[in-house]
Parts: structure tokens; sequence; C-alpha cells
């Protein structure tokens, strides 16, 4: 059953030590009435660690508030296909 809340979701990836990051998304931060989208990655070490959070703060989104929706689907998705870059560590 569908319920306000919050789903959030860490993913840690050792890296391989003959690389480095060379680009990493930029932070996501969308904040609306009814749902909220987070995310970030960063690097710590050989770690690259990716978070992201979705709140929904209503279960039901008001008919002059579905563009806002579209746009928070939009923001989502694209963040969704957002990549971190490596490149070979120059020695």
């Amino acid at each position: 059953m569908p319920q306000v809340g919050e789903v959030g979701k860490r993913i840690l990836q050792d890296m391989p030590p003959s690389y480095e990051v060379d680009d990493l998304p930029p932070p996501v931060n969308a904040d609306y009435s009814f749902a909220s989208y987070h995310s970030k990655s960063e690097v710590s070490g050989n770690t690259l660690k990716y978070t992201r959070t979705f709140e929904v703060k209503e279960l039901s989104v008001p008919l002059n508030k579905v563009e806002e929706l579209k746009k928070l689907y939009r923001v989502i998705a694209g963040d969704e296909r957002n990549t971190a870059v490596l490149k070979p560590v120059a020695h």
C-alpha cells in the first residue's frame, strides 16, 4: 500500500588502484510540496560513493501540480542516466 515516507540508496564502489575520477555527476536537489529527490556522488580515497533519496510527502498530487510532477520525473530520469568517468592514473 502506498505511503508517505523516504526511500534511500547508497552505493559504494571500490575503484581499481590504477584509476582515478575524471568527472562526477553534479548533485541533484529537487524539492516540491509533494515529493523531493536528492542525489550526490563523491570520492573518498579509492571509493566512489553514490547516495540518493526519494521522499514522498503527499500520496496524491493536485491537478494544478502535474507539471511539477512531470518535471520531477524528468530530473530523476536524467540523474539515473548520469555516470562517473574514470581515467588511468598518470605515472
